[in-house]
């Protein structure tokens, strides 16, 4: 039996399909655990025990996935698609901590404590999530420690990372903020030819230019004007209004 457009939509092997209900929703949310580093380095029995315990959820854009004060029950883990996690001032202002791609998640709080969430999470582009709840991770924490172990590995590479967001926000101008992200983008990339050691220089920026203001604390148009201003100093090229290719390297980072 062939899988059906949803385990295929997911990177199921139809292969690995069967008629059996319990093995084909297996297929479906194997792949979904398989790409997330807390789960990833459990072998392929646990993870498709871990699976069983898996509710998929599909999000169009723009869609809310849960709202501060909601309450945080469960762990939510990008299989395809982005998501933007942001909290809103009392002006209602935007802004943005971070973006989850594949492989990413969130919710975590809700593994340790009973919660609400303090922030949004909404769909930037048609998104597969698969959910699991607390109840269910916290059996699996129990009989996986390492899993812990992976969870507090993330969350101190997230706190590491608002910290230099706080302090970019503090001491450094505009220009320098938006020179580092793109060339942090160019390093998450990696190369063209597969080597991580060396970035590739030609990228496609992950949000639009209203999602990177409220990212870096700015506005729409002073992102756009620095851009052109960086692309008629040669540190740049604008390809499409979302793809770049950085040209001097050195010279965006001594912005």
């Amino acid at each position: 039996m062939a899988c059906s457009d949803h385990q295929q939509a997911v990177g199921c092997n139809p292969s690995s399909c069967k008629d059996d209900s319990v093995t084909n929703q297996s297929c479906t949310h194997h792949s979904c655990i398989a790409i997330v580093p807390i789960f990833n380095h459990l072998d392929d029995q646990q993870m498709q025990e871990i699976g069983k315990a898996v509710r998929p959820a599909v999000y169009k854009k723009n869609e809310l996935i849960y709202r501060a004060g909601d309450p945080s029950e469960a762990l939510y883990i990008v299989n395809k698609g982005k998501i933007k996690i942001y909290r809103l001032s009392e002006s209602g202002k935007e802004q943005i901590h971070r973006i989850l791609t594949a492989g990413d998640f969130a919710g975590e709080l809700a593994l340790f404590k009973e919660t609400t969430h303090d922030s949004y999470a909404e769909a930037l582009e048609d998104t597969q999530v698969c959910i699991i709840r607390r109840e269910d991770m916290q059996h699996y924490l129990l009989q996986y420690p390492a899993i812990a172990l992976k969870i507090l590995h993330e969350l101190s590479q997230r706190l590491e990372a608002a910290e230099i967001q706080a302090a970019r926000f503090s001491s450094e101008k505009t220009d320098t903020r938006i020179a580092l992200y793109l060339a942090e983008c160019a390093d998450a990339d990696g190369s063209a030819d597969g080597n991580s050691d060396q970035p590739n220089l030609e990228f496609e920026l992950p949000m639009s230019r209203k999602d990177l203001a409220s990212y870096l604390g700015t506005t729409p148009e002073t992102i756009s004007r620095k851009l052109a201003e960086f692309e008629e100093a040669g540190y740049i090229e604008q390809i499409t209004h979302r793809r770049i290719r950085i040209r001097d390297l050195d010279g965006l980072l001594m912005i």
